[in-house]
């Protein structure tokens, strides 16, 4: 078998060879799927395709918290628009976009969550100077 391979005969010549595929990356496909798209984060998902073609938006981020409204208000955002869950365990963050339609369940959900200072309102997924005191004041205006 050395001498097949043009070895010299002083270096010593392994009992086997290694397979020449890499697991286990082989069978990774080319293109992301569905669900790999959605959870990119809103900034790396606009460096890589563009800015998207969505209608103005307010999102309200918002930890776990210890009180007996955090069942309704994890429900609240599950019912919006959009809903993600971004980290595990104690770093656990639930995140809900509203439309301006939505503006009801949007004053609703930051009634029980907006108490928290690690409670997040995000302008077109970006945080913006005075959205908590600006903006969704503004919102207010579109409830009849």
């Amino acid at each position: 078998m050395a001498s097949d391979l043009n070895i010299p005969p002083s270096v010593p010549v392994p009992d086997y060879r290694p397979v020449e595929r890499f697991w286990p990356y082989v069978d990774l496909p080319e293109q992301p799927a569905d669900e790999e798209l959605a959870a990119l984060s809103p900034e790396l998902s606009e460096a890589l395709f563009g800015t998207p073609k969505l209608p103005f938006s307010v999102t309200i981020e918002f930890p776990k918290f210890d009180a007996s409204d955090y069942t309704r208000a994890v429900e609240m955002a599950r019912a919006s628009s959009e809903y993600r869950e971004l980290g595990d365990g104690d770093r656990l963050r639930h995140r809900a976009r509203f439309f301006p339609q939505d503006a009801i369940r949007l004053r609703d959900l930051f009634e029980i969550v907006g108490r928290y200072d690690a409670t997040e309102v995000l302008i077109d997924d970006r945080p913006v100077p005075y959205a908590r005191e600006l903006w969704l004041p503004l919102i207010w205006f579109l409830i009849r």
